[in-house]
């Protein structure tokens, strides 16, 4: 057996202990399952809002693209960090304020039922296509440090057993207890493997003598560009004011000023991972200039010492776990409590709930394996599926912060408005008139929230 399959191994037995230590706290009440009881301090909410973030777009994703265009690849994570600290300063608290489970509970006290039952579709939507590229980064990763052992889909495969084992044992309390190793395995192993990269490739000299001179590798702005810079950093803004797994960490604190202090924290020590992990993307371009993009950062892996290897396989994996588990949870939390309790068995008990939310869980990473197989660019295609949030965070900002404006037909209309313009944005060239889907979501959405509230003013929420 390689030393790399060894710690990979037991990162794995870790993972399944902490989640059987998890189940015994997430037995009884559906809460205790989907929000940790509301227990969360300030340290959980950190390290899971970065595990969540910090995932396969963050490291192979970014590695990926800091392949072809260098550093600037990096903002991608950044933009994440951001949107983590707007998210502490201004929603959090407001969040947590509202005793809610779902973004689908506010969008009720405020809208129509046809716009819960919208919201819950379009909310599960976006997390699956962001499970299946956790399970892109898994195989990819399994499959380039141990290609004897694992080729693309058997990592996958095996990437979806963990990813839902451990979320199905123990909820929330599994994913944010789990990602304090997570945290530690993902900073450590890629600090490590970028230290000991850069100077095995002869540092900053020996690195620039390497690479193509026809791109700004060592750019923060260039090679991306501003453009794409400011798209990212907008679109993740958006994501973390109304994206369900994100807002399901802040509901799970233990007070509103809890979730306020750890997602800022989060954003802050989420900062300099992207890049790093741009920085191996860069050291992996100069190593291997011929080797798939894709594949870029596990190449760097695969020649480091084999304990330091394994301790980078078992990080970057660590990235992918931390992610999928949180976005699983809750797609299994919205059919549960918005589908299933309140529309098939309004009776059920809490026990009931949480089986329910684990046969989600388990439903959710079949579906979304199967989608993986379909799937080949990792940030191209999160990109576009997050963009839908900007529904979601027009109907929000007017229900946390202005509802004697909030009107109960604006929001089915607001979200069928921002579901139709992703789909024309992918079928209808002409519709490009703005630089990114995302601004163009914004201004649909806001367009037709306002246009409903004045067409229909006796409408409004009570």
């Amino acid at each position: 057996m390689s030393v790399s399959l060894a710690i990979l191994i037991l990162y794995i037995v870790a993972l399944f202990a902490i989640s059987w230590y998890a189940k015994k706290r997430s037995e009884g009440e559906a809460e205790n399952y989907a929000l940790a009881g509301r227990r969360l301090s300030v340290p959980l909410i950190a390290v899971t809002i970065i595990g969540l973030a910090v995932g396969g777009a963050s490291t192979i994703g970014v590695s990926e693209h800091a392949f072809r265009v260098g550093l600037s690849a990096g903002w991608y994570t950044i933009a994440w960090a951001l949107g983590a600290i707007v998210m502490g300063l201004f929603m959090a608290k407001k969040y947590r304020e509202q005793n809610i489970t779902t973004i689908s509970e506010l969008i009720e006290r405020h809208h129509d039922m046809k716009a819960v039952v919208l919201g819950v579709f379009c909310q599960i939507v976006i997390q699956l296509v962001i499970i299946s590229l956790q399970y892109i980064a898994g195989g990819s990763i399994l499959h380039a440090i141990m290609p004897d052992v694992f080729d693309f889909h058997t990592g996958m495969v095996v990437s979806a057993i963990v990813f839902i084992g451990i979320t199905f044992i123990g909820g929330m309390w599994s994913a944010s207890l789990s990602n304090v190793m997570n945290i530690v395995l993902i900073y450590a192993g890629i600090l490590i493997a970028t230290v000991v990269q850069f100077y095995r490739v002869g540092g900053m000299e020996g690195l620039a003598a390497s690479l193509p001179p026809d791109v700004p590798w060592f750019s923060f702005t260039e090679g991306v560009g501003m453009m794409t810079i400011t798209s990212w950093v907008v679109t993740l803004i958006t994501v973390n004011l109304s994206l369900q797994s994100i807002l399901q960490i802040s509901l799970g604190a233990k007070d509103a000023e809890t979730a306020k202090k750890g997602f800022v924290w989060g954003g802050i020590i989420m900062l300099p991972v992207g890049v790093l992990a741009a920085f191996l993307g860069i050291c992996a371009k100069a190593m291997y200039p011929d080797a798939q993009a894709a594949l870029a950062l596990p190449e760097v892996i695969v020649s480091l010492q084999p304990v330091l290897a394994g301790i980078t396989l078992a990080a970057l994996w660590a990235a992918d776990v931390s992610t999928a588990c949180n976005l699983l949870l809750s797609a299994g939390t919205l059919f549960s409590n918005d589908i299933y309790k309140r529309f098939i068995n309004p009776e059920a008990d809490g026990s009931k709930q949480i089986l329910m939310t684990r046969l989600c869980v388990m439903v959710s990473g079949l579906m979304t394996l199967g989608l993986a197989m379909t799937v080949s660019s990792i940030l191209g295609t999160i990109m576009i599926g997050l963009s839908l949030t900007a529904a979601f965070s027009v109907i929000v900002i007017v229900a946390l912060f202005f509802p004697q404006h909030s009107c109960k037909e604006a929001g089915f209309w607001t979200l069928l408005a921002g579901f139709v313009m992703l789909i024309l944005w992918q079928l209808v060239p002409a519709v490009r008139i703005l630089p990114n889907i995302i601004y163009m979501e914004w201004l649909i959405c806001i367009i037709a929230y306002a246009v409903v509230a004045v067409i229909k003013p006796g409408r409004k929420a009570a």
